[in-house]
Formats: structure tokens, sequence, C-alpha cells
């Protein structure tokens, strides 16, 4: 659990190493943004469960330049978003089924950049997609982070813990792997799913064919986030 009642104890250091990942990632082209923190405003500590963008306009700051990225981590612990929907999408499931489609994709020999948070949430990075299939779409533990959206990244802190890489994002060089290949993984990890079933194989390129986040570009969706 953090210590969020001794800012001294664990903001600064969590300001400076947030500080690095983001710049390294503004780097790579993921549209990181800037995100609340426990205790990021007087009052809400009760209330704080994740991370929401930290401006109102955070739509438009998408694509900042590493220095632009640098300053917003300097004055605060931010915590570490990554806007979906341009660059990167994510599937968030319960930590069941994560380990379930992790083991399936271990199996494969294509791994998927994964983060998991304190509150039990596995998330699958990937391409960008236009939807999930429909067993996915309709399972209540599965949440598809597409445009309008975002999710934390490693070291995000929580009020219970940090937010964490299970398979970091070196793994496949940099490499986002193909969004229909992951899904077809997680349906099949989904409870009283066949795990051995096959791929459909029918939503995009090959697997061995991941795709390099090259650009960012804006979103579309309004969602307001607390202002800093």
């Amino acid at each position: 659990m953090l210590d969020t009642e001794r800012p001294e104890t664990w903001r600064g250091a969590f300001r400076i190493e947030l500080r690095a990942e983001a710049i390294g990632l503004a780097g790579r082209g993921w549209p990181v943004l800037p995100g609340t923190y426990p205790g990021h405003a007087e009052g809400e500590e009760s209330d704080w469960t994740r991370p929401t963008p930290a401006h109102a306009d955070w739509r438009e700051r998408l694509g900042a330049h590493p220095r632009q990225v640098a300053a917003w981590w300097t004055g605060r612990p931010y915590s570490l978003l990554v806007a979906t929907g341009t660059v990167v999408d994510a599937v968030e499931v319960d930590h069941r089924i994560g380990r379930r489609a992790a083991g399936l994709l271990r199996a494969t020999g294509h791994p998927a950049p994964i983060v998991a948070t304190p509150d039990g949430r596995w998330l699958f990075l990937t391409t960008v997609a236009d939807d999930v299939p429909a067993e996915l779409a309709g399972h209540p533990g599965v949440e598809r982070h597409g445009a309008g959206s975002w999710v934390p990244l490693p070291p995000t802190p929580f009020r219970h813990g940090v937010v964490h890489w299970r398979v970091k994002p070196d793994i496949w060089g940099w490499r986002l792997p193909h969004a229909a290949t992951v899904h077809d993984v997680l349906v099949r990890a989904l409870p009283g799913a066949d795990p051995d079933s096959a791929p459909t194989g029918t939503r995009g390129p090959r697997a061995d064919r991941p795709t390099v986040p090259s650009r960012v570009g804006t979103q579309d969706a309004v969602t307001a986030g607390s202002p800093a």
C-alpha cells in the first residue's frame, strides 16, 4: 500500500521515474498523457480509484514533443497514461482471463505487451482495431480501450500498489502484435472456451508481422478529466 499521507516518501521518487518513462514512450511515438494520482486534489482521496487524464483538453495534447512531456512531469507525480485509438489499443480483462491468455500467447511464441494493475486487471496492448470479437464485446469481464479512451502504464501508482509490466514491450522489440491475433487468444482464454481451438485468423494480417508504431494522431471522442 502506498503511503499517500507522506508524499515526501514516495511522490518525489515516483515523479522522477514516471517522467523518465513518459519521455521514453513519447520518443517512440506513443501518445502519453499526464493522469490524476492519489491525493491529486484536496478531499478526493476517498473517491479516487483509478487515474483519468489530468487535463480537460487532453485530446489536444496528443502527440506532444518529448520536451513538453518532460515539462508536464517536472512539478507533479502525474500518473502515466497512454491514449488509445491512434497508435495503440488495449483489451482489459480480469486476472483469471489474463493469466490464461498470457500462457496461450507464450505457447505460440508471440508474446504481447501486458500491463497489470493493483486492482487485478490485465491490459493486453495491440495495434489499433475497429472492433473486437463478439465473444469479447459481450463478456462482463472484458473492456475494450479504443478511440477516446486511455490506459495506465507503469509505474503509475494506485492507492494500494503500482501498475507494472507482466510482459515488457522490449520483449518483442517494441512492436505491437496485431489486434486480431491477441483477440483470438483472449477469446480462447474466456471461461468455458476451448483453449485448443484454432484461431480464426480472419481479421487482419499474419501474426508474425506485428506493426511498429510510427505516428501519433488525434482522437474524436470527448472525455473530460480532472483539471490540473
